[in-house]
């Protein structure tokens, strides 16, 4: 009994040392980034790219702007200069900042310049946040290819990065809440509403007009 004893304490060392080991290769394989994105409405943007394999974590909020700490109420009723954007956190080993760009361009119509969609305005238009001189030569030549897919030129401009604000709690994850609000189609859920939106748009009828089969989340959308 006392050689068990005597063992127990030293196995439970070795697991604890394997699974720390463990944990920091796993840490070491992974390239952890964030990307702010400006794609219109921020609640379709997120909802898109919370499906792609080796995103994190999306984050709807605005950017871009002078006034610190932004409602979503000042954002929209102009003055602030700021757009509505998410922060993308993505793992680069899953996918590369060229990918994402590649996505996100596909998911817009990067030839209008005032608004996206249904939705006018400057906080609504189209942007891609930059951090670094790499960052922005990625972005600019995905724009370029971009331009070159379409046969037209493309107004999504590369902007420098800005402070990120988050938007208010009941924006996040929009898509997925079950939270019942009132809506100009009457009480309904508030992922219910904002398909309801997101078609009443056009957002998706207007991508796969653009981009037809290159469009990566509008291709089998209604």
């Amino acid at each position: 009994m006392r050689r068990f004893q005597t063992w127990k304490p030293l196995a439970l060392t070795v697991a604890i040392a394997v699974a720390l080991l463990l944990q920091h290769s796993r840490a070491q394989a992974q390239d952890i980034r964030t990307a702010v994105v400006a794609g219109g409405c921020f609640w379709c943007v997120e909802a898109d790219f919370e499906r792609v394999a080796g995103v994190i974590e999306v984050v709807s909020g605005f950017a871009g702007g002078s006034v610190p700490n932004p409602s979503y109420r000042q954002v929209v009723a102009g003055g602030t200069g700021h757009l509505e954007v998410v922060e993308i956190t993505y793992d680069a080993t899953r996918l590369p900042y060229d990918r994402l760009l590649h996505l996100f361009l596909r998911s817009v119509d990067p030839t209008d310049a005032d608004g996206q969609f249904c939705d006018r305005g400057p906080s609504y238009a189209t942007a891609i946040f930059v951090t670094t001189p790499e960052e922005r030569r990625i972005a600019e030549t995905a724009i370029a290819e971009a331009e070159r897919a379409l046969g037209r030129d493309v107004v999504t401009p590369v902007r420098d990065a800005a402070p990120f604000y988050p938007a208010e709690a009941y924006h996040q994850d929009y898509y997925l809440s079950d939270e019942v609000i009132l809506t100009r189609f009457g009480p309904r859920r508030k992922s219910v509403a904002y398909d309801l939106y997101r078609q009443a748009c056009g957002r998706d009828a207007r991508v796969r007009e653009l981009w037809g089969d290159a469009a990566p989340f509008a291709s089998s959308a209604g």
